[in-house]
């Protein structure tokens, strides 16, 4: 009998379920009894999205790590981390020194092995990283992210496997994220890579949502699988992982040899984990995530975007009612909104160049299709407004597309003057450690043991400084408790509003005074007598309100090295005045002339609404 190890996906377990992670004391509570199960060799710590949700609800994560990690070192098991290759374990592209200093930090913190994916598949991206990673005493585990189409065939896999074992990795891994790998079809991608690699571990790792998923996992470990990744109750199947029990009965009927499962163990890490949901953590989860749902299967969204997906989703919505409503046109439900979401996805992915849906380009392809939904739902056309992020995938700036651009994408690129990329994308992000170096200096903060302050500030800038502070704890517990009381989550599900409780009330009109049009505010509050938009503007056709362009939160700059623009300033046309973060993508608002600042009218950090005033302005004339 063969003998199939097994790996708990512990933090992709709730990525995959809603939006927060357990606390520090509920993870070095829980470790004990995982070990104590006594069927996985591997269980994963961290990685992707792990350390920034520390940090939103203003924990340390370089101290939540060690102490999580230690039991399980202790007890032989090996600890498994997420690695996004070029964009390291956040969303945007990282520096190269700031990669190399990942791997140095993790392993001193108790990572053993590190998986390295790249969102387009690029081998650049990984190579680099399986050096990197190497060099700092890990095993090197290179991801093949698994998707379906025309372009994405059994020997396109199985070559790229080849590339990255004959670059150094130590072990391959099929990354199904949203499980709609066929299973005979995965079954001869690991068959393939098994005849030229005989001796090299392949791990299968699958969400069970399109509902493929037992029967790939069969078909893998049958061509030759080492390991398989699992999940377990509460926080199984859904947009989650098979259950541990399931897959060790199903293999053990096969004839495998597979390890035996602590039943009285497994009740309690399974007792504890639906402890944590009725602390704090099933506010954030949203109950169709804990359902399969076969237009998954066309759309390829992964299940580790289904729960931040489902919270967008609540804005999106309620951003789109407050629209149609107003224009009395009939409000949508959730549900209606997911389908045409699934379809505009299914509709763009091979226009976009198929790039795998998987992070950040799942979140990028997902967030362009409800833009599009929602400019359509309201009249207007597809591809009305592109996000930076976007145009970074779409022009080679993260890496190589695996398809072609639709000839409407590349003539509304040439339109926007983008210019396209075809080097090595690290190229584009030069080192910025001994700019944060000066920044921990300049705030007296201590690099931490192994320097892994001075990481975590290069790593996640925006969420570091807002723990440092205190904001990041003070919104989170807003947050909690705003949940708590208005419901939601797996225990108060939300009602969705009725129509004639939407707030329907203008805020804003056009008033035409002998010929000269003049955009005011309307309050009904009688005591509200402040004229926001007057300050100092000159009266004349000369003023400008800049807004913005949808829903999201307003920030003047993304980059240190940015200079917001102040009150007083002049631009250009095409300056940059900020940008809006919607859905983990920034939009650049611009200056559509010359104009001078009069009035910045929201924070920095602030959630705004679509067409939320942004700037007060005048026209600037020479």
């Amino acid at each position: 009998m063969r003998k199939i190890k097994f790996s708990l996906v512990y933090r992709d377990m709730w990525q995959s379920a809603g939006k927060y992670v357990p606390r520090v004391d509920q993870l070095t509570s829980i470790a004990p009894h995982i070990i104590d199960m006594g069927c996985f060799e591997r269980v994963e710590t961290n990685g992707g999205g792990f350390e920034q949700i520390n940090l939103l609800f203003g924990e340390n994560p370089n101290k939540a790590l060690r102490e999580w990690t230690k039991p399980f070192r202790e007890a032989g098991l090996q600890c498994q981390m997420l690695d996004r290759s070029l964009n390291g374990i956040r969303m945007q592209p990282v520096p190269a020194d700031v990669r190399k200093l990942m791997y140095k930090v993790k392993k001193a913190q108790g990572t053993d092995l590190v998986r390295i994916f790249c969102g387009m598949n690029d081998p650049r991206n990984i190579i680099d990283s399986i050096e990197y990673a190497k060099d700092a005493g890990m095993v090197a585990q290179a991801a093949v992210s698994i998707t379906y189409s025309e372009v994405h065939t059994v020997e396109y896999f199985i070559k790229l496997a080849d590339k990255l074992v004959t670059a150094g990795a130590d072990e391959i891994c099929l990354k199904d994220m949203a499980g709609i790998g066929r299973p005979v079809w995965l079954g001869r991608i690991v068959d393939g890579i098994k005849q030229k690699h005989p001796g090299i571990p392949v791990q299968y790792h699958s969400h069970s949502g399109p509902g493929f998923a037992m029967a790939s996992i069969l078909e893998v470990a049958r061509a030759g699988a080492d390991y398989i990744d699992t999940g377990m109750e509460p926080l199984s199947w859904g947009t989650g992982h098979v259950d541990i029990l399931a897959v060790q009965e199903m293999l053990k009927d096969a004839g495998f040899d597979v390890p035996k499962v602590n039943m009285k163990a497994y009740m309690k890490v399974r007792s504890m984990n639906q402890e944590f949901m009725e602390d704090f953590l099933g506010y954030f989860i949203t109950p169709s995530n804990r359902k399969m749902n076969s237009l998954l299967i066309s759309s390829g969204l992964p299940g580790g975007m289904m729960g931040s997906l489902m919270s967008d989703l609540e804005k999106n919505l309620a951003d789109i009612n407050r629209w149609l409503e107003k224009n009395d046109k009939p409000i949508l439900n959730e549900d209606k909104l997911l389908v045409k979401l699934f379809q505009e996805v299914e509709y763009i992915w091979p226009k976009v160049g198929y790039p795998p849906l998987v992070t950040p380009f799942s979140q990028y392809v997902k967030n362009l299709a409800v833009i599009n939904v929602t400019q359509m739902l309201k009249g207007g056309n597809r591809w009305e407004i592109i996000p930076d992020n976007v145009w970074d995938m779409l022009t080679g700036k993260l890496g190589k597309l695996p398809g072609e651009l639709a000839p409407e994408i590349r003539q509304m690129a040439e339109k926007e003057s983008k210019e396209f990329f075809d080097g090595n994308p690290q190229e584009l992000y030069p080192d910025k450690l001994d700019e944060f170096r000066r920044e921990m200096d300049e705030n007296g903060w201590d690099y931490g043991e192994d320097d892994e302050e001075l990481f975590e500030l290069a790593m996640h800038p925006e969420q570091y400084r807002k723990y440092r502070s205190g904001k990041a704890r003070e919104e989170f517990e807003k947050e909690l408790e705003k949940k708590k009381k208005e419901g939601g989550g797996l225990y108060m599900p939300k009602a969705q509003p009725e129509a004639d409780t939407l707030d329907v009330s203008p805020s804003r009109m056009t008033i035409d005074v002998n010929g000269e049009k003049f955009r005011v505010n309307i309050s009904y509050d009688q005591e509200d007598t402040e004229d926001t938009e007057s300050g100092s503007m000159d009266s004349g056709s000369n003023r400008i309100e800049i807004s913005s362009p949808l829903s999201g939160n307003f920030y003047l700059t993304k980059e240190n090295s940015e200079n917001p623009v102040k009150e007083g300033d002049v631009v250009g046309k095409g300056d940059i005045l900020g940008y809006i973060e919607a859905m983990k993508t920034y939009n650049t608002v611009r200056s559509e002339e010359k104009i001078r600042i009069v009035k910045i009218t929201k924070e920095d950090g602030a959630e705004v609404f679509e067409d939320d005033t942004l700037f007060l302005a005048e026209s600037v004339n020479g």
